[in-house]
């Protein structure tokens, strides 16, 4: 039997501006509920605890990528290089993504896919600071430029994030895994990963723009299945047991394998590129995959007012074309 679909507000101005509210504060507008609220905080602190494990996590990560560069550069110093996997350093950057990653698994537990995936920003910034002080990368006043605005359209992307609190029990990820609009956007994925790891494999084409998108397709999967995991994880923990279901274990084996890959893919970047490269233009397409896929599979914006739609996917854009406009030049020539 199908779902019930969640009605969405009227066409008229007054209910799309009445939607618009209720995403910027979380809430009905009205006395005492704005965004600063103390009645605010208390009804949404389980967001905001997602977002808080989401920054931390991030900027873990970008510590983690630049330890990474480094032994890379350090390996590749040495008259006799050894592999990078037989590198403490290389691990020790590894060890620290996974503690990054976990703070991301939690946090797409508790919020929405639509709200964690672009905080990823704050993994642009983390790294750009990192690298110029550690690994004497340049950075640029376009460098700059990109990131005040990126952080413009992060700001878009979260206030105006759908507000839902979806659980999501078993049942919930095995209808969603057989609708229709996740099996064609998985068909269409699949082929797209298969042209480009011909490209990448069969004709030796290193191009960034290769390696990210892979990377991104993989996130995509990653994304979904991580929810759908921790989703699951948490209804148990609260006495719905939902370990008991196969799709827990298929979503498990999805999510270690597109990580598993992606750290593979991820790492050739940065051993190719610099992290002030690698670093934007992963998160744009990390970020537009990402949201991309819990629109489709956990249909966050169904009922959501066209308005409060258009604005959020303007913040998208924002933070897309801005993290990586500084850098398309290079693109270009790298390609």
């Amino acid at each position: 039997m199908a779902a019930p679909v969640p009605a969405g507000p009227e066409d008229d101005p007054s209910a799309v501006l009445d939607e618009l509210s209720r995403n910027f504060t979380y809430w009905e507008p009205g006395p005492g509920n704005g965004s600063l609220s103390s009645a605010w905080y208390r009804r949404n602190q389980v967001h905001l605890f997602g977002v808080l494990l989401a920054i931390l996590g991030n900027l873990v990560i970008s510590i983690s990528l630049n330890i990474q560069k480094y032994s890379h550069l350090h390996l590749a110093q040495k008259d006799l290089p050894k592999p990078y996997f037989k590198s403490v350093l290389w691990w020790s950057g590894t060890l620290l993504m996974a503690v990054g990653e976990m703070g991301n698994f939690a946090a797409y537990g508790v919020a929405p896919i639509t709200l964690i995936a672009p905080l990823g920003c704050m993994s642009v910034t983390g790294s750009a600071i990192i690298s110029v002080m550690f690994l004497k990368e340049n950075l640029r006043a376009s460098d700059l430029l990109g990131m005040t605005v990126a952080f413009a359209g992060t700001y878009l992307l979260v206030n105006f994030a759908p507000n839902v609190s979806q659980a999501i029990s078993a049942r919930t990820v095995q209808y969603y895994f057989v609708g229709w609009q996740f099996l064609v956007y998985v068909i269409l994925e699949i082929l797209v990963f298969c042209i480009l790891l011909y490209f990448h494999k069969r004709k030796g084409m290193k191009s960034i723009v290769i390696l990210l998108t892979l990377v991104a397709l993989l996130a995509s999967l990653t994304v979904i299945s991580v929810k759908a995991v921790s989703g699951m994880i948490t209804l148990s923990v609260t006495g719905k047991m939902q370990l008991t279901y196969a799709i827990f274990y298929v979503m498990l084996v999805i999510m270690i394998a597109s990580c598993v890959f992606q750290v593979k893919f991820l790492n050739q970047a940065t051993k190719l590129y610099t992290m002030t490269t690698v670093v934007p233009v992963n998160h744009a397409f990390f970020t537009t995959s990402a949201i991309i896929a819990g629109i489709i599979f956990y249909q966050e914006f169904l009922g959501a007012a066209f308005l409060a739609v258009f604005i959020y996917l303007f913040g998208e854009t924002n933070v897309g074309q801005n993290t990586t406009r500084f850098k398309w030049l290079i693109l270009w020539n790298l390609a």
